[in-house]
């Protein structure tokens, strides 16, 4: 399988420590975040999803949003981290535009443009996390501190 994607070439060009993870991707499946942590065999506290999310009443119309597999994106503490009104998942086909990924592999990192990140609070508590690489079947493991470095993301608790 091959592993160049945008998130990796950012990596790679940032001289960022990570390793990254493959495993056979079902196209049958759509839990997208459960099958990495079984594929792999890794804890889903530290296997990270990633949303785009729209937003409105504030400066952010949409924004990322980087949650533990193991719990659920809290909209309304991502609108509050975000200074917006509401923030609801953003539809596939927007969040396919706006990050270059296609649903299921949207990474956090190599984004065709640069959306304002909040990762979740708990990502701290680990030495090394994993998020999409940007492609199905594809995780990249890294430090928290350095992928908040290479997204401008700042920590929030928008997990529940």
């Amino acid at each position: 399988m091959a592993t160049a994607t945008p998130a990796t070439k950012a990596l790679d060009r940032a001289k960022v420590a990570h390793s990254l993870l493959s495993y056979d991707h079902d196209p049958a499946n759509t839990h997208f975040g459960q099958e990495a942590v079984a594929a792999l065999g890794q804890d889903p506290h530290q296997v990270f999803k990633t949303l785009v999310v729209a937003c409105s009443g504030g400066t952010m119309p949409l924004v990322v949003a980087v949650v533990p597999v193991a719990r659920q994106l809290d909209l309304k503490a991502l609108a509050v981290a975000a200074g917006a009104k509401k923030a609801a998942l953003a539809e596939h086909a927007v969040a396919q535009r706006s990050t270059g990924y296609a649903v299921g592999g949207i990474s956090p990192l190599g984004q065709r443009k640069l959306l304002p990140t909040f990762i979740d609070s708990s990502a701290r508590s680990f030495e090394t996390i994993m998020v999409s690489a940007g492609r199905r079947g594809l995780q990249v493991q890294l430090s928290p501190t350095d992928l908040a470095a290479l997204t401008r993301g700042r920590f929030a608790d928008i997990a529940r």
